[in-house]
This record gives structure tokens, sequence and C-alpha cells, in this order.
């Protein structure tokens, strides 16, 4: 004969039993899963001053080496702070820009600015990657105030072009008459014969990109029209 209680005894044991084993196999499933915690391989800062019809601005042109096992699918934010100022730039997957270099994937944007419009602050800055699951890296990068140098200057007067600059690296970028890039051209002068360059038949605009990547700072002129 089996009591009530007895009966109630047995069947509170094997729902034990079975949950113990739910557990252990819910166990065993998440630690098969992948935990990889996303890195920073590298980070690089740029400043990048725009002429702003004579009122340069500045930007930040900021990149990470991301490394996750998990692939680039699983990241989900990119921080930028600056802790002694108190500032934050935050990127999500949906905004930042991938680039390939080298075989390798980096992220991260061409557009980091003050929200008042002023001058971007320099010294120590920390960069945090964030993956889906939660899990996270950082690495630090110094920014250090560049010398301050004239703004470069780009002349076209009909098939002539004239160059202006302190920068040691220059570099044509091409628009069409909509305004669409279409390609960067290396000029081997300072000035010379625009139709020497090479352009494609849609050219229509050029602005000078005048660069020092040892010092990780570049500038853009205002786009200058090639026809009158």
């Amino acid at each position: 004969m089996v009591r009530e209680g007895g009966a109630d005894t047995v069947g509170n044991r094997a729902k034990k039993k079975t949950g113990f084993v739910e557990f252990f196999l819910l166990a065993l499933f998440l630690c098969s899963c992948s935990q990889s915690v996303p890195e920073i391989g590298y980070g690089v800062l740029e400043l990048v001053y725009y002429e702003n019809g004579g009122n340069p601005v500045e930007r930040f042109t900021f990149f990470v080496l991301p490394q996750d096992s998990d692939g680039l699918d699983d990241l989900d934010e990119l921080w930028l702070f600056h802790d002694w100022e108190g500032l934050s730039w935050q990127l999500t997957s949906r905004d930042w820009i991938t680039q390939t270099s080298g075989g390798n994937s980096w992220i991260g944007t061409r557009a980091i600015t003050m929200f008042d419009g002023g001058p971007l602050p320099r010294g120590q800055f920390r960069a945090v990657l964030v993956d889906k699951g939660g899990s996270r890296s950082e690495r630090f990068i110094t920014f250090d105030a560049p010398s301050e140098r004239e703004f470069p200057l780009l002349v076209v007067s009909g098939d002539q072009y004239r160059i202006v600059s302190q920068y040691p690296e220059q570099n044509f970028l091409v628009y069409d008459n909509t305004g669409a890039y279409l390609l960067t051209v290396n000029p081997t002068a300072l000035e010379g014969n625009i139709s020497a360059l090479g352009l494609p038949a849609q050219a229509e605009s050029l602005a000078l990109w005048s660069r020092d990547p040892r010092r990780s700072v570049s500038a853009f002129t205002d786009i200058v029209p090639l026809h009158e």
C-alpha cells in the first residue's frame, strides 16, 4: 500500500531529478558557447581641419583594429572617452564604417566633433569596444597638439593649378557635377597643368587634402570648380 504522502514525495523527487538534468544540460550548453572577449589590437586618431569658408573646424578620424574570434558581426558598440574633460562619443554597429587595410578590417568614423563646434581636446583618450554579450575591452590613445601651420591653399586658373602648403603630402580629391567623390590623385608637383593629371571626363571640381602622417594631422580645403 502506498500512502498519499509517499506518492507526493516520489513525484517531487522525480521533478527535482528532472530539474537537475535540465539545469545540467543548460550549463553544458552555455559552457560550449563562445565567451570570446573583444580586444582592440590598435587604435588611431587623426586630426583633420576643414576650411569651412575661411573658418576652419576640427574633426577626428577615429579607427580601431578589433580582434574578436566571434567575428565583426558580434561587435555592438564603440566608444571614445576623454576622461579628463568628461567627454564621450558613441558609435554603434549601425553608425561606424569599416575599411580594410593590409588584409585587416578597421571600424570607426571620420566625424568626431565637439558638440558646440569648438576645438577638440588633446591628451589621453580611451577607446572602449563592446560586443553583443556585454563583454568589453579598452585601449588608451594619446593625441598631442601638432605644430600650428597656415591652412593650405589651392588655386585653379584655366588649365593651371597651384598648391601652397606646409604639409609634406598633397592629394587632390576629385568630384563630379553632383558633388559625388570620384577618385584621389597625387600631384607630382606643387603647380602644373590640370590636363596632365589624367582626370576622368566627369570631373568638375577639386579639393586639396594636405597631410602630415607622422603627426597624424591633415587639412581639407573647400571644393574649387574646374570650370568657370
